[in-house]
Order: structure tokens, then sequence, then C-alpha cells
């Protein structure tokens, strides 16, 4: 007598339970059967389910079916370690490999439900990014304290985590600044990967169990003490020392394999590779690896452009601008808000900015130019050619965000202010100025300030001050001493000096927002601030990226340059590199020579 056939609601309930388990991101089995899935899905349920697919047309080849089912899943269990049998199912891939050499080659039907599984979307097969072998990664404290999310940054290599590290994650949670914040996110990064479906320590936690999909590798923890030999000028009791001592227990344990340390501090590393460890710096943060390679925002035309493209360029006149239309290679080298310029003996000169770009074509606009005295701005004029593109920009109503780089004396603040206080004050198209920096020291500090959040704030606005000073001598030099005092009195009624500290919710409407010093801001601050724009505000980011103050900050990693980066080509958007300083000769010559 035959066997009867296992019910169709079985095969329903337990096909997408195990074709979750068995066809995952890290096991992709995208070229698998509909007959084989349903197959993975029965075969551990009950040996009976296994046999109806097959014909049954006599009593003796069902029970020659019943027999094959019976030997496919104990063979399966045979080859799948007990921790990953449950119920009766089994959730390890080998499961597909035996029941598909004992499966029918003709099977019925499948379910209605079976076949939504079978037509299910199946994740794809990750990528790896490298060729070579998946490395280990033993992460510094810092590197954790400096970028929370580094731990998803490794692509499919693994990542390693002494318990001294935990330890020093635990000492530095407590307080308000960046370094406690990121330690607490980290720590909440870490209790969700544990807490994650499935996980096991043991065995290392899969880091991708958070959504974080660009992370392949696990995350290991040092859950037993490892056994290494280190100098004896080194001190045990040291943290630093003790997370060399890991990478050295590592890189015997897990031989060949490569297993590298990542530290943001400079004397680790050198320690390391003094004891023959490989070691590297978190390079991810670094938006590039050489600061010359930043985008300034002007672009030299070839000294042969009238030459050669002269012909094939189309111009036009619109109102005060004229337009130029050009081609090929040099159009494709081009973004919206790029400045160009050609000058040459003998040639008509041309300063312009890309306003359009289409295909292959580009087309230029010339500028407004503000050294000439009928162009002045609060009695500001122009004195080179990147101030006056600088200029430009920080005019112009449908540019929302400008950033301003160069060296000490280029102009960067003067700029801002005069730009600023002819829009507020006489353009009246934004309601006010507000200002504000990081307040980095660059030596040691004086201690607490009196005083409201202005007046804290005081002693960081020295350059405002400065600058103000300037800008009112000029407005109102010839109206006397009571001018002068009215004068300064209305500009700092229009100037609001605010911290960054309490940023954070804040929506700026109609505002014209200066951020000086932002070589000193992370990314992440410079992000805070910059969405704190509302309906018609304009920010302005300026600094020097050679007077970075920040410790772990550099040029590639700085906030400013993140933003020039990033911003690069939007239609909203302009940045310009100041090259030569109007301070002074002392202060142009300091800079050259010290």
């Amino acid at each position: 007598m035959p066997l009867p056939p296992a019910p169709k609601k079985r095969a329903a309930i337990l096909a997408p339970s195990a074709y979750r388990q068995t066809v995952g991101e890290d096991q992709p089995q995208d070229d698998a059967p509909t007959g084989q899935l349903e197959a993975v899905a029965l075969a551990p349920a009950a040996p009976m389910a296994a046999a109806s697919h097959a014909p049954a047309t006599s009593a003796a080849p069902a029970k020659t079916a019943a027999r094959k089912g019976r030997a496919s899943t104990a063979a399966t269990r045979r080859a799948v370690p007990a921790a990953e049998q449950t119920d009766g199912q089994v959730l390890a891939q080998p499961a597909v490999a035996s029941t598909k050499a004992k499966a029918p080659q003709k099977a019925a039907p499948a379910s209605a439900s079976a076949k939504r599984v079978a037509a299910a979307p199946r994740p794809a097969a990750r990528k790896r990014s490298s060729d070579g072998p998946r490395k280990m990664f033993v992460l510094d404290t810092n590197v954790l304290l400096h970028d929370p999310t580094s731990l998803f940054r490794f692509e499919e290599h693994d990542i390693f985590l002494p318990m001294v590290v935990l330890e020093e994650l635990d000492a530095h949670k407590t307080g308000m600044t960046e370094v406690a914040r990121n330690g607490r996110q980290t720590s909440r990064t870490l209790d969700a990967l544990v807490a994650a479906q499935g996980a096991d320590i043991a065995e290392g936690l899969k880091l991708d169990a958070t959504g974080n999909v660009a992370a392949g590798g696990c995350l290991y923890f040092q859950t037993e003490p490892l056994d290494y030999d280190l100098p004896a000028s080194l001190p045990q009791g040291k943290a630093d020392n003790q997370i060399l001592g890991v990478v050295t227990a590592l890189r015997k344990k897990h031989a060949p394999r490569e297993v590298v340390l990542v530290s943001k501090d400079i004397n680790m590393r050198v320690k390391a590779r003094a004891l023959g460890l490989s070691a590297e710096d978190y390079r991810n943060d670094k938006t590039l690896d050489d600061a010359d390679l930043l985008y300034t925002g002007v672009l030299a035309l070839p000294p042969d452009f009238w030459s050669k493209a002269g012909k094939k360029v189309e111009s036009w006149q619109n109102g005060a601008h004229m337009y130029y239309r050009i081609g090929g290679p040099l159009a494709a080298q081009l973004m919206i808000n790029q400045f160009v310029y050609f000058e040459a003996p003998g040639e008509p000169s041309l300063y312009a900015r890309v306003v359009e770009i289409r295909e292959q074509m580009a087309v230029l606009r010339t500028l407004k130019d503000y050294s000439s005295s009928k162009h002045t701005v609060w009695g500001v004029n122009t004195r080179n050619r990147e101030q006056n593109f600088a200029m430009n920009l920080l005019m112009d109503p449908n540019v929302d965000f400008v950033t301003l780089t160069g060296q000490a004396g280029t102009g960067k603040t003067l700029l801002a202010l005069a730009a600023g206080l002819t829009q507020v004050l006489d353009e009246r198209r934004y309601t006010e100025i507000i200002m504000t920096r990081a307040t980095v020291s660059v030596g040691e500090d004086i201690g607490f300030l009196p005083g409201t959040e202005e007046e804290k704030m005081g002693p960081w606005m020295g350059a405002l001050d400065d600058n103000l000073e300037f800008l009112a001598k000029g407005d109102g030099g010839n109206a006397g001493e009571w001018g002068r005092a009215a004068t300064n009195e209305l500009i700092r009624s229009r100037i609001k000096i605010k911290s960054m500290n309490f940023m954070r919710g804040r929506t700026f409407l109609n505002k014209y927002v200066i951020i000086d010093e932002a070589q000193n801001l992370t990314p992440k601050q410079m992000k805070t601030l910059i969405t704190r724009a509302g309906p018609g505000t304009k920010i302005i980011c300026m600094g020097n990226l050679a007077q970075i103050d920040t410790p772990y900050l550099t040029e590639g990693s700085s906030g400013l340059t993140y933003a020039v980066d990033r911003f690069k080509g939007w239609p909203h958007s302009g940045h310009i590199l100041l090259a030569r300083g109007e301070r002074s000769r002392l202060a142009d010559f300091a800079s050259e020579v010290l």
C-alpha cells in the first residue's frame, strides 16, 4: 500500500523558513531550481514528504523512495554539526548538496506557496572588493573613538577587538565631548551586534547583521587569554603594549593569514613595525590622500585656446555679460560654477564662470569686475584674480554654499563680511549675519570665560573685530566720530555670534552664516552645521588647511576638505582657493619661509 503524500500546508509553512536559512547572502543559491528548493524545505521535516514527490504506482517503489528519503536525511545530519540542527530541520548549507543528490529527477508540481518562495527575489551575492585572502584587522581604541562606524568600513575582512579596547571604551564614555559621544555610539553598536538573532560570540558576529550590507566580515572579541612574548623594555601593564601582544599572538595563531593593527596613534604604529607587525593608519575618514589634489575651483585655459578653439566658440551677449559655448576635451574637464581664465601677452584676457554643462558642451559667462571702483562692496575692492572670483560667488544669490580656503592674509574673512553687510544692510537679501567658529585653542587653555554666550565667544572672534574695524572705518571715514559710532552700532546689531555647541536642532531662515576656522571641524560637525540652513540662507565656510589644531585631524580628513570635495559640481555651490596674500609684505614672507 503506498504511503500517503505529505500535506501541502506543511510544505507551505516550512518552505519560507528553510529557504531563509539555507539561501543567504553569504551562501547564494541563485542557480537552484524550484524542485530542489522544495526538497531542501521538506527533507528535514519527514521522509514521507520526500517520498511523496516520487510516483506512487506500487508499494515497492514507494517504500524504496521512503528509504531513500530516510537515508538522505541521515546523511545530511551526519554532515551537519549538531549545533546547526533544530527541531528536526537542517539549517546549514550541506543539506542542499545532500538532498540534491537523492532527489528524484522528476518532481511533482510544486504547491502555490512553495512556488512563491522559489520565485521570491534572492539576495545578490556580495562581490569581493579584493582578490587576496581575507585579513584580520585589530582595531585600536582611538579608531573607534574617532569614527564609531569604523566597524563597518573594512569590507569583507574580519575585525578583532582585544579586551583592553573594551575597557578603554568604558573609560571614555562619560561626558558630553565628541569623544565621549563616539564612545557611547560604539558601545551601542556593539550591543546591537551581540543582540542580533543567531549571534554567537565564540563563532564571530556577522557585521552585516544590523543592516550594514557593505561589511561582509565577522567581529571577534577576545574571549580567552592569549600567550605572547614582548620585549622586557615594554611595560606589560600598559594598554598599548597589551594590544601589541594580542596582535603578536593572533599572528602566530592564524598564520599564514595576515593580521594588521589599525591605529590613529603614530607612536603605536611605529612600535608595531619595530616588532615586525603590520600596522596601518585608519584611512577611511580621509577624503584625499594628498591635499594638493583638492579641488581648487579655478582652471587656467591653455595658451593656444583662442588659436585652436576660437573658430568653434559660439558667443553672444545677454545684458552686461558675454556668454561663450565651448566643446571638445576641455569641456569634459569643467564643473558647474568652476572659474576659468585666460591670460597671455598680446591676447585678450578672459575671466568667466561655468554656468551650464550639457553633454560635450559647456557655457561660460563673464564675471563682474569687483576690482573696479564702480563695483565696490561695502568699501572693499578685490586685489587679485582669486579674490574677484570669490566675490562673484559671495554676491550671487543663486549660490547657497561657498567654501574659501587659503593661507593667512588672503582676505577670506574680510571678503565674506563685506559681502554679508552689503546684502544684509543695503540689499536686504538676508535678515542678519550669524558668525561662528570652532573653539579650538592654539596653545594652553586660559580657563573658563565669564558672561553670556556672545561674551564667551568674544575672545574667539578677534578676527571679526579686526575686520569690522576696517570696514567701519572705510564706510564712515567722513562722518566723524559720532557717525563712526553709529555705523559700528548698526553693524553690531545685525551680527550675531553663536557657539557651535548649541547648533543642534536649530534652523536658520534668510540668514547669512559665516563659519570661520572650518578646518578644525570634523566631517560630522560640518554636516551638523550645514544642515541647519533653511530657506533663503547662505553659508560660507572658510579656513586654512595648513593651520589644523584638532587632534587626529589632517588636511585629508578635515571637515572643510570633506565639504569641498562633496559639494563640487553642485549648481548652487562654489569653491575658491585664495592663493595670494594681501595682508602685508611681512605676513606674506612669513607664510612662505616659516
